[in-house]
């Protein structure tokens, strides 16, 4: 009789182990896919606007457009996460730092 209780809080101790992990990971998680779509939302407002520039020129209404989608993005990141992807240095900026202009030189 004492080994099946044993047993028995043993599995109970398991199973609450391994529900606080699963409880502790998903926001993790959640966090990492939140963090992914603000770079990808900004690496393709990015190469969209590299591409305008290179077929329309600075100036054009094309490369406005995304240079307004491109600070979208970066503002939207910096509102859910106060950091910012660069895409040119390839890391997260913690100030809200960025030149909406950077790419008129490129």
């Amino acid at each position: 009789m004492q080994s099946s209780i044993n047993s028995s809080s043993v599995g109970r101790l398991f199973a609450a182990l391994t529900l606080s992990a699963i409880f502790l990971l998903v926001p993790m998680n959640r966090a990492a896919a939140d963090d992914d779509g603000c770079r990808r939302r900004t690496e393709h407002a990015e190469h969209k606007l590299h591409e305008a520039i290179e077929h329309h020129g600075y100036q054009s209404r094309q490369a406005d457009h995304w240079r307004h989608e491109l600070h979208e993005a970066r503002e939207s990141c910096w509102r859910e996460r106060q950091q910012w992807w660069s895409d040119h240095e390839h890391r997260w900026h913690r100030d809200r730092d960025w030149d909406d202009r950077d790419h008129d030189h490129d």
